[in-house]
């Protein structure tokens, strides 16, 4: 927020203590809160979405079922007839990181995904479980794509360090990808509503000239409409493409 003549553009991501002094005692900040709003969104979409099973669907079932193909469409697209195990998996990890891009627009909300912490929690999830299905699927065998094939062996001591450094920064990208865009959305639109207040201070040609920082927030909030949707697309699809290589050797 504009305060004075400055603009806090970060101070919206920092965490503070909700719900009283039961907050305070649990150290229950808000974006815990705004993931269980989250889930429960979510899941009262899917409930009472699918709940009247039409065979003509409403509007509200339709969007379920297009959800649910869409991702699962995804998972089998990309994995083949082994990601059936995964799309649950895949299918909540799109819809927590879609409602915590969406949620954070709204008024007084927060956007989780806009923590590091968060992100990076995710990432290392989906990379833990490529790796356990790579183990599962592949067995010892795995360890061999950390060699190039045809490589010359004397190589090796360079190849392999490099083929898991690079393993390794899977999870660091995924999550860095996901937080850094987050992040720079909201701060562009703090900055450009700061401008509004502070040009509309400036009397009449002040208002005239906040017109435009305005009409850039509104450019912003449908860009940051499609980001949103695209990212969790995108951390999704990459998770696909991970359990992939772990299931199909």
């Amino acid at each position: 927020m504009a305060a004075g003549s400055t603009i806090d553009a970060l101070g919206q991501f920092e965490l503070h203590p909700v719900l009283g002094s039961l907050g305070e005692a649990l150290r229950f900040s808000q974006s815990p809160l705004f993931m269980l709003i989250a889930v429960v969104l979510v899941l009262a979409f899917l409930f009472i979405g699918m709940r009247p099973a039409s065979v003509v669907p409403g509007r509200l079932q339709a969007a379920a079922e297009i959800g649910y193909d869409f991702i699962h469409d995804l998972a089998i697209g990309t994995m083949g007839e082994e990601g059936a195990a995964f799309f649950p998996f895949v299918f909540a990890l799109f819809f927590f990181i879609l409602a915590g891009n969406y949620l954070g627009l709204l008024p007084f909300s927060f956007t989780y995904t806009s923590h590091i912490a968060v992100t990076l929690a995710l990432a290392v999830t989906a990379f833990l479980i490529s790796i356990l299905a790579s183990l599962r699927f592949q067995g010892l065998g795995f360890f061999k794509h950390f060699m190039p094939a045809g490589a010359p062996v004397w190589l090796s001591p360079l190849l392999v360090p490099i083929e898991i450094l690079s393993f390794l920064s899977r999870p660091v990208s995924l999550s860095i990808r996901l937080f850094a865009n987050m992040v720079a959305g909201h701060v562009l639109l703090e900055v450009f509503a700061g401008f509004t207040i502070m040009l509309a201070g400036l009397g009449f040609f002040g208002h005239i000239l906040a017109v435009a920082p305005i009409a850039i927030n509104i450019a912003l909030t449908a860009l940051e409409l499609l980001v949103g949707v695209l990212q969790a697309y995108v951390f999704a699809i990459l998770t696909c493409i991970y359990l992939r290589e772990a299931v199909a050797h």
